[in-house]
């Protein structure tokens, strides 16, 4: 929303991870409240999540764990076998998390990153508390729609992400005949999520990405194709896919 409101230039923002899927918060801003906002690169990184406190604690000690949802989540199974009597608080974000309990005099520990433990001063208790160590978030740069450039097609493959909703969705195989209009032009579509419309129960609005750009001419054409067969089709960003390996 700073990018929307001009307050900051670019952001990035957590899209997706490999353990708790979609960051729904990010993908209802882009849906609903940011529309002049665009997504203009990814990347993929590996997660590893520390157990952090403001001083060592003993494990038995630590009476709440603080941090943000999707982090909380990804190491639900840790948490219930190590700290089965803490309880659990959300923050806005994990850095969030590590800053309340720094400042706090209460036995209480965060899950973050070691750059966080170092930045506010605290002590790692416990490295890679994640669920699985194949924990992987897609990140995503944003800019303004009427800064984000075009991205260079011979810079690499493309990917370009929509979001549509508005047609006969009570009717069977209504979601095949919109998908149709990409399978007929041979365009792969590599995700898709629904989220709902807020119009009421059994309605959704469809987060897909495709491979290609969209200015490509079997992308262009199809989702001319489809803006007949909806109400909105609202294109997130065109931007350079990102499926280089992950590093440990």
């Amino acid at each position: 929303m700073a990018v929307q409101a001009r307050a900051v230039d670019r952001a990035v923002v957590p899209i997706e991870n490999s353990l708790e899927g979609s960051v729904t918060a990010t993908l209802d801003a882009l849906a609903i409240d940011a529309r002049e906002v665009r997504l203009v690169a990814e990347l993929e990184l590996r997660i590893r999540h520390c157990l952090i406190a403001p001083r060592h604690l003993e494990l038995a000690a630590i009476e709440r764990v603080v941090s943000h949802p999707q982090a909380l989540a990804q190491c639900a199974r840790y948490l219930r076998a190590a700290l089965p009597r803490a309880e659990v608080a959300s923050s806005a974000s994990t850095a969030d998390g590590v800053r309340q309990v720094a400042r706090s005099q209460a036995p209480w520990a965060a899950l973050g990153s070691p750059f966080a433990a170092e930045a506010y001063g605290c002590e790692i208790l416990a490295e890679g508390v994640e669920d699985d160590r194949h924990n992987v978030t897609r990140f995503v740069l944003l800019a303004r729609a009427d800064d984000a450039g075009v991205p260079d097609p011979h810079g690499g493959a493309l990917k370009t992400s929509i979001v549509f909703s508005g047609f006969n969705d009570i009717s069977p195989g209504a979601l095949v005949a919109v998908l149709s209009e990409l399978s007929s032009r041979d365009i792969n579509l590599t995700r898709i999520e629904s989220r709902p419309r807020r119009v009421g129960l059994g309605h959704y609005m469809f987060f897909a990405d495709l491979e290609g750009g969209e200015h490509s001419s079997p992308v262009a054409e199809a989702l001319a194709a489809l803006r007949t067969r909806v109400d909105t089709l609202h294109v997130l960003g065109s931007y350079p896919s990102s499926r280089a390996a992950v590093a440990d």
